[in-house]
Protein backbone atom coordinates (compact mmCIF):
# COMPACT_ATOMS: atom_id res chain seq x y z
CA UNK A 1 0.00 0.00 0.00
CA UNK A 2 1.66 3.18 -1.09
CA UNK A 3 -1.53 5.51 -1.63
CA UNK A 4 -1.93 8.33 0.91
CA UNK A 5 -3.84 7.13 3.67
CA UNK A 6 -6.01 8.91 6.43
CA UNK A 7 -7.17 7.61 9.56
CA UNK A 8 -7.87 8.61 13.08
CA UNK A 9 -9.88 8.63 16.04
CA UNK A 10 -13.58 8.09 16.88
CA UNK A 11 -14.18 11.43 17.87
CA UNK A 12 -12.19 13.00 14.82
CA UNK A 13 -10.15 15.09 17.35
CA UNK A 14 -7.14 13.56 16.20
CA UNK A 15 -6.49 12.55 12.60
CA UNK A 16 -3.07 11.91 10.46
CA UNK A 17 -1.95 10.76 6.93
CA UNK A 18 0.28 8.64 6.07
CA UNK A 19 2.21 8.75 2.67
CA UNK A 20 4.04 5.80 1.06
CA UNK A 21 4.71 2.39 1.82
CA UNK A 22 2.68 0.91 5.74
CA UNK A 23 4.43 -2.39 7.18
CA UNK A 24 1.59 -5.51 6.60
CA UNK A 25 -0.69 -5.60 9.70
CA UNK A 26 1.38 -8.13 12.74
CA UNK A 27 -1.17 -8.90 15.36
CA UNK A 28 0.46 -7.93 19.12
CA UNK A 29 -1.28 -10.61 21.75
CA UNK A 30 1.35 -8.66 24.60
CA UNK A 31 -0.28 -8.50 27.68
CA UNK A 32 -0.51 -4.46 27.34
CA UNK A 33 -1.96 -4.63 23.99
CA UNK A 34 -4.61 -6.86 25.49
CA UNK A 35 -5.33 -4.74 28.53
CA UNK A 36 -5.49 -1.40 26.49
CA UNK A 37 -7.23 -2.87 23.56
CA UNK A 38 -9.98 -5.65 25.11
CA UNK A 39 -8.41 -7.93 22.60
CA UNK A 40 -5.23 -8.20 20.63
CA UNK A 41 -3.97 -5.39 18.78
CA UNK A 42 -3.75 -5.20 14.70
CA UNK A 43 -0.74 -2.45 13.99
CA UNK A 44 0.57 -1.58 10.91
CA UNK A 45 3.46 0.96 10.91
CA UNK A 46 5.06 3.46 8.22
CA UNK A 47 8.48 5.65 8.42
CA UNK A 48 7.58 8.39 10.94
CA UNK A 49 8.38 11.06 8.11
CA UNK A 50 5.60 9.78 6.40
CA UNK A 51 3.03 10.58 8.87
CA UNK A 52 1.89 13.70 9.36
CA UNK A 53 -0.94 14.46 13.17
CA UNK A 54 -3.32 16.72 12.95
CA UNK A 55 -4.46 17.36 16.55
CA UNK A 56 -2.67 16.26 19.93
CA UNK A 57 -2.31 12.38 20.74
CA UNK A 58 -2.53 12.03 24.54
CA UNK A 59 1.14 10.52 25.14
CA UNK A 60 1.21 7.46 27.91
CA UNK A 61 4.24 5.91 28.46
CA UNK A 62 3.88 2.45 29.06
CA UNK A 63 7.31 0.98 29.22
CA UNK A 64 10.61 2.44 29.64
CA UNK A 65 11.27 3.79 25.68
CA UNK A 66 8.13 3.04 24.68
CA UNK A 67 4.57 4.79 24.59
CA UNK A 68 0.97 4.56 23.45
CA UNK A 69 -0.53 7.36 21.73
CA UNK A 70 -4.30 7.92 22.63
CA UNK A 71 -7.18 10.39 21.82
CA UNK A 72 -7.54 12.47 24.97
CA UNK A 73 -11.50 13.10 24.33
CA UNK A 74 -12.95 9.24 22.94
CA UNK A 75 -10.22 7.62 24.27
CA UNK A 76 -9.00 5.68 20.67
CA UNK A 77 -6.14 3.55 20.97
CA UNK A 78 -3.85 5.24 17.84
CA UNK A 79 -0.22 4.63 17.98
CA UNK A 80 2.52 2.91 19.59
CA UNK A 81 5.76 4.65 19.40
CA UNK A 82 9.31 3.29 20.47
CA UNK A 83 12.55 5.23 20.87
CA UNK A 84 14.45 2.50 19.24
CA UNK A 85 12.36 2.73 15.82
CA UNK A 86 12.46 5.16 12.72
CA UNK A 87 8.64 4.17 12.56
CA UNK A 88 5.67 5.16 13.99
CA UNK A 89 3.05 1.99 14.59
CA UNK A 90 -0.18 2.82 13.22
CA UNK A 91 -3.49 0.97 15.08
CA UNK A 92 -4.98 -0.66 11.69
CA UNK A 93 -8.64 -0.12 12.64
CA UNK A 94 -8.01 3.36 12.72
CA UNK A 95 -7.46 3.64 9.12
CA UNK A 96 -10.19 5.19 7.26
CA UNK A 97 -9.34 2.61 4.39
CA UNK A 98 -7.06 -0.48 4.67
CA UNK A 99 -7.20 -1.54 1.62
CA UNK A 100 -4.44 -3.27 0.45
CA UNK A 101 -2.87 -4.13 3.98
CA UNK A 102 -2.71 -8.05 4.61
CA UNK A 103 -2.23 -9.57 7.67
CA UNK A 104 2.06 -11.12 8.06
CA UNK A 105 1.54 -12.42 11.75
CA UNK A 106 1.68 -13.01 15.20
CA UNK A 107 3.77 -11.82 18.16
CA UNK A 108 3.91 -12.11 21.63
CA UNK A 109 1.69 -15.31 21.23
CA UNK A 110 3.06 -16.60 24.58
CA UNK A 111 1.30 -13.94 26.39
CA UNK A 112 -1.85 -14.37 24.38
CA UNK A 113 -5.27 -14.96 26.00
CA UNK A 114 -6.46 -18.25 27.70
CA UNK A 115 -9.93 -17.47 25.11
CA UNK A 116 -8.47 -17.57 22.46
CA UNK A 117 -6.64 -19.90 19.58
CA UNK A 118 -4.52 -18.46 17.03
CA UNK A 119 -5.73 -20.34 14.13
CA UNK A 120 -4.77 -18.66 10.65
CA UNK A 121 -1.80 -20.68 9.58
CA UNK A 122 0.38 -17.19 9.84
CA UNK A 123 3.81 -17.28 11.43
CA UNK A 124 3.27 -17.15 15.22
CA UNK A 125 6.65 -15.67 17.48
CA UNK A 126 6.55 -16.10 21.10
CA UNK A 127 7.69 -12.61 21.76
CA UNK A 128 9.01 -9.61 19.71
CA UNK A 129 10.13 -10.94 16.12
CA UNK A 130 12.36 -8.66 14.03
CA UNK A 131 11.79 -9.76 10.66
CA UNK A 132 8.00 -9.66 11.46
CA UNK A 133 7.76 -5.92 12.82
CA UNK A 134 9.99 -4.22 10.60
CA UNK A 135 9.06 -6.05 7.16
CA UNK A 136 7.77 -4.08 4.06
CA UNK A 137 7.21 -5.81 1.00
CA UNK A 138 9.61 -5.08 -1.95
CA UNK A 139 6.38 -3.95 -4.27
CA UNK A 140 4.53 -1.43 -1.16
CA UNK A 141 8.47 -0.18 -0.67
CA UNK A 142 9.52 0.87 -4.48
CA UNK A 143 12.78 -1.28 -4.21
CA UNK A 144 14.09 -4.28 -6.03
Amino acid sequence: MSEMQGGGCLCGEVRYNVSGAMRPVIYCHCQQCRRTSGHHVAATSAPREAIAIQGEPVWYVSTPGTRRGFCGRCGANLFWDSEASTSLSIFAGTLDNAGGLAVAGHIFCADKGAYYEIMDGLPQADAADAMLTTQVPKDQSGSS
